[in-house]
């Protein structure tokens, strides 16, 4: 189990600058995941410079620090370009300054492209888990679902008339819709039994006050004893939140998951570098083989930009298209 989405509290009246820093994010309503992030490479850069403020620095200093993560550390582009989004909100967002035209070195660590299952390789790897992991693993590979949006489920969020699971606090706080597998609904139904009886009972010994977030446990004090509000794979077990001090059945850890996963992998003898990221990536090239619209998997997989989606055409080769050539028809 993990709490690790639960945003650390700040004063009401901040005075530290990373408290500051945290409520001009909160108040931006961005996902708590950027936060850390944001938190993380700010702190990186005010470090990198001496614990020099970084209201005295500004573009040169910022191109100094993103040169040395090209140069000296070798980061890829998406870890360089998340340092510079970082800084970016921390110089006109939160501090009110124009950087201007940066003038920093680029990664020259290009982008890979990701690894898949082939269908046969996705059943192995499922074959070798069981429970609640084997349920995980499904949703990642039937509907798209990122490891921590498939921990994250609430009851709600499963919607078994219209076929489709509501995805909530992805990247960037969007929610998007995404298939809900007819093949697994009896599964998740009676996970959504099991983890509504769990509920039953913690309520009648005094607890079931689940983590509601956004502030929304104090504009609707109740909701957080409700079964839509639950968690779909619950904790098998009470903990009290180090923040509040209330005792409360959270979710399963994304890192259970992922280990399960890693082993599986391993008991199907499949070499490649993969892990359950992978059956995001082979949901998304199984729908290009089979002909869907790219806009339409844009969309279930919640990408901002359609030219991240369109990676998965160079994974999928023009022969597992359907591409027929014109001299098949002379």
């Amino acid at each position: 189990m993990t709490m690790d989405d639960i945003p650390i509290p700040i004063p009401e009246k901040p005075e530290r600058f990373m408290d500051k820093l945290r409520e001009c994010i909160r108040s931006r309503q961005l996902a708590y995941r950027t936060e850390k992030t944001y938190c993380h490479w700010i702190a990186a850069f005010i470090r990198f410079h001496n614990m020099r403020r970084p209201e005295s620095m500004g573009p040169a200093e910022v191109d100094q620090f993103l040169s040395n993560l090209a140069v000296s550390r070798h980061a890829s582009v998406n870890t360089q370009k998340t340092a510079l989004n970082a800084l970016v909100f921390l110089y006109k967002r939160f501090l009110g300054q124009d950087l201007g035209e940066l003038q920093f070195l680029p990664s020259s660590s290009q982008r890979t492209l990701p690894t898949v299952f082939s269908h046969e390789e996705a059943k192995r790897v499922i074959h070798h888990l069981n429970g609640v992991h084997a349920l995980c693993a499904k949703l990642m590979y039937g509907s798209g679902l990122r490891v921590m949006e498939t921990v994250r489920l609430r009851v709600q969020d499963l919607d078994f008339s219209n076929g489709y699971l509501l995805v909530r606090e992805t990247k960037g706080l969007k929610w998007r819709r995404t298939l809900l597998p007819e093949v697994l609904e009896r599964e998740l139904a009676l996970q959504v039994d099991t983890a509504l009886a769990l509920h039953a009972r913690d309520l009648a010994e005094g607890f079931g006050k689940v983590y509601l977030p956004n502030a929304l446990e104090k504009k609707y004090p109740n909701a957080n004893q409700e079964p839509a509000w639950q968690y779909v794979f619950p904790a098998s077990h009470l903990s009290r939140d180090p923040r509040s001090g209330v005792w409360r059945r959270h979710r399963i850890g994304e890192q259970q998951i992922q280990r399960a996963v890693h082993r599986a992998i391993r008991k199907a003898r499949i070499y490649k570098k993969a892990g359950c990221h992978t059956f995001r990536h082979s949901f998304a090239t199984n729908l290009i083989m089979r002909g869907t619209d790219i806009r339409t998997i844009q969309e279930m997989l919640g990408h901002a930009d359609v030219s991240t989606t369109q990676i998965y055409t160079h994974v999928v080769g023009v022969e597992k298209r359907g591409i027929v050539s014109p001299v098949d028809d002379i």
